[in-house]
Formats: structure tokens, C-alpha cells, sequence
């Protein structure tokens, strides 16, 4: 039987200008299979996407904003018309599944790696080596000290997430969602110990800022605020660069305060790593409610109870799911039957081909049991 109206998981939510009929939002997963020289989505991430379309909302891939931005093999970008014409194809299956979906845009910076760059450096921040690694057409290697970008080329590269967010437009998403978590380009300027810069964009905590308020004001003037999310990742901790000491979750409070100014449709938050030795999830989200006056999707190792006890108490509008959207497309309907999850296979995950992508199926319902309800996208 369905537990519908008891579980604040499945009850429909307003995220800005997103009318959402469930509160389970599909996370943004990499899987690494637009294995075509452009970079370009199919129709088999068409079939993918669509069978998850009876999520509240689905965030698509990050996808890069142009050229320099590539950091991973097979993940596909929105900066040419080719990519555009894949992912309009995409939407049009979602939308005519029922489901809503916003584009992930993002850029690798500084731990990018030549192998990507057709030789050139990875430019970041300033001139140090993030000491991550990087995932090559010829396997992990280590990053290298990239070059630091000069004010012309910040500015440029705001032109490139303009770019982004236009063509995302064009190809039919209803939305767009920045992504600023993990060691990701915005995270490294956000980063003392990577951003060491003396200009406008560095030296303070308010100055390191700066660049993610510009890409937030630039997309913004495409979509409108109430079509914009961000995804960060306060917590996150990786080698010697992001820490989640105090003075960076200090930081990171004055951020969510600072977007909190900014209108839009929700913040996407990472919670702390289980055992990670921080803040555990509840205290990590009060903090984030206590900081940030907006809708708040909340990330990371939630189940259909953590998540449904998360929302009730107040702490977010919507929680986002990855792993288990691997091997359960129908996972609202799981979440609303009582249903078990099915297991993914990781020697698939950034495989290639349908095996692993598109060849789960949906669990069996009792008999007579409805589907999710599917009502038409809001218009983009």
C-alpha cells in the first residue's frame, strides 16, 4: 500500500519559479557517456534521463561550459551546437515523460590536466598545485601547477558561463544549476589555500567570493533568479587544499549569507561524509538553515527515512539522491510502495554503452498501485 501523504519526501514543493510534485530530486552524477568526439549527448543519455523523469526534479550531469573547462573523459559539454541539439533532444523525452530537469554547468579549472587541454595548462585561481588527481584518456595522473588566470580571462570565462546558460535555455531546460562543489573551479577560488590572489577576486574571504556571485549575476541575467540554483559543498575534504577547518566553514556561513541576497530558486548543500570527524548531518544543516533565507536541497548518503525525517524537521525543501538513481529509475515510486532498492554495479557506473545506464528495471508495483503523478513541466 502507499504511504504517500505520510512521507514529506513525496508531497509537491515550490523551489523559486519550480513547480515540484515530489521533493526527490535527482543529484547531478557524472557517468561518463557521451563517448562521441563532440562531446555531445544521445539518445541513450535521452533514454537515461527519461526514466527518471517521475523525480520531483532531475539535475543533469555537470556539463562544460567550453573547452578549458574539461577535466573528465566522455562527460559532455553546452558550449557548441552540436551539444545543444543533444541535450534539447533530452529534454523534449523528459518533458514529454512529465519530469522537470535543470542543466548542471561547471568548469574543472586547476585540476583539469594537459592530456584534456590538447597540451595547454589548467588554469585555476593562481599558480598552485591543487595536488588532486586527474582522471586522463590514459588513466589517473597527478594535476600539475596550473597557470593563473588574469583578470581578462575571469572575464572571459563569465562569458563562457553566459554562453552556457544561454544555449541551456535554448535546448529546454527549465532551469540551471551552477556547480560550485568539491574541488571544482568555484570551490578553488573559494579555497585560501588555492586562491592566492592580490586582486579583486583574492586576498579576502568576501574578495574569494567574488567570482561565484559574478557567475551567479551573469546566469541570472539569462534565467531570472527563480530558474538558478548553486550546489556547494561546505564540507568537503580532499588533500591539503579544502579542509573543512573552522576558518573555512566560517567562510562558507558569510557565502550562504551573501547568496541568500541573491533571489534564487535553492541551494544545493553537501552534508558532511559520515565518520568525516565534523559536524554530523543535522547539526551541518541547522547550520546551513541558520545562514541561508531560501529553499535548501539537501545532499549525501540520505535514505527514504533520513530524508523524509530531514524535511519534517524543517531543515530542507527537497534532498537529492545519486547512487540510489543509478540502479532504481523509478525511485519516487519505491520511496511511495515501501519497495527495496535495487544495487548498482560501480564496474559500470563510467563504463560506457546501455549496460549499467539504461538496463535497470523498474521494480514490479502491487497490483492496481498508481504511478507518481507526472504533471507538465513548468514552462523554461
Amino acid at each position: 500500500m502507499s504511504d504517500t501523504a505520510s512521507q514529506p519526501l513525496l508531497r509537491p514543493v515550490r523551489l523559486g519559479a519550480l513547480e515540484l510534485p515530489n521533493r526527490v530530486v535527482m543529484a547531478p552524477m557524472t557517468r561518463a557517456r557521451a563517448t562521441n568526439p563532440e562531446l555531445a549527448p544521445t539518445a541513450l543519455h535521452a533514454a537515461y534521463y527519461t526514466q527518471r523523469a517521475s523525480a520531483g526534479l532531475i539535475v543533469s550531469e555537470g556539463t562544460w561550459v567550453g573547452p578549458d573547462a574539461i577535466g573528465y573523459v566522455h562527460v559532455p559539454g553546452i558550449y557548441t551546437e552540436a551539444q545543444t541539439a543533444g541535450w534539447a533532444a533530452v529534454t523534449d523525452a523528459v518533458h514529454a515523460a512529465g519530469g522537470r530537469i535543470v542543466s548542471q554547468i561547471g568548469h574543472l579549472g586547476a585540476v583539469s590536466h594537459p592530456d584534456h587541454l590538447d597540451g595547454r595548462l589548467p588554469v585555476g585561481p593562481s599558480a598552485v598545485n591543487p595536488h588532486e588527481m586527474s582522471f586522463t584518456p590514459d588513466g589517473p595522473k597527478e594535476t600539475v601547477t596550473p597557470r593563473a588566470l588574469t583578470a581578462a580571462e575571469i572575464a572571459a570565462t563569465l562569458d563562457d558561463y553566459r554562453r552556457a546558460a544561454e544555449n541551456a535555455r535554448r535546448a529546454g531546460f527549465d532551469g540551471l544549476e551552477i556547480h560550485a562543489q568539491g574541488n571544482q573551479f568555484i570551490a578553488q577560488f573559494l579555497s585560501p589555500r588555492l586562491n592566492r590572489r592580490t586582486d579583486a577576486y583574492g586576498g579576502s574571504a568576501e574578495n574569494r567570493a567574488r567570482l561565484l556571485l559574478d557567475i551567479v549575476e551573469t546566469v541570472t541575467e539569462v534565467w531570472g533568479s527563480g530558474r538558478v540554483g548553486v550546489k556547494l559543498s561546505p564540507y568537503w575534504r580532499s588533500g591539503t587544499a579544502f579542509t573543512a577547518d573552522d576558518e573555512v566553514l566560517a567562510d562558507y556561513d558569510q557565502v550562504l549569507k551573501r547568496l541568500g541576497d541573491c533571489d534564487l530558486a535553492y541551494l544545493h548543500l553537501v552534508g558532511p561524509e559520515a565518520g568525516a570527524g565534523v559536524d554530523d548531518t543535522l547539526t551541518a544543516f541547522s547550520r546551513f538553515r541558520a545562514h541561508y533565507r531560501g529553499a535548501v536541497v539537501a545532499n549525501l548518503g540520505f535514505t527514504r527515512e533520513s530524508g523524509n525525517d530531514l524535511i519534517a524537521r524543517g531543515l530542507a525543501d527537497a534532498v537529492s539522491f545519486g547512487a540510489p538513481y543509478i540502479a532504481n529509475p523509478d525511485l519516487v515510486e519505491r520511496f511511495g510502495h515501501g519497495l527495496p532498492l535495487a544495487e548498482g554495479d560501480r564496474d559500470t557506473y563510467y563504463s560506457g554503452g546501455e549496460r549499467g545506464y539504461t538496463d535497470y528495471p523498474a521494480a514490479g508495483r502491487p497490483s492496481g498501485a498508481p504511478t507518481a503523478p507526472r504533471p507538465p513541466p513548468s514552462p523554461a
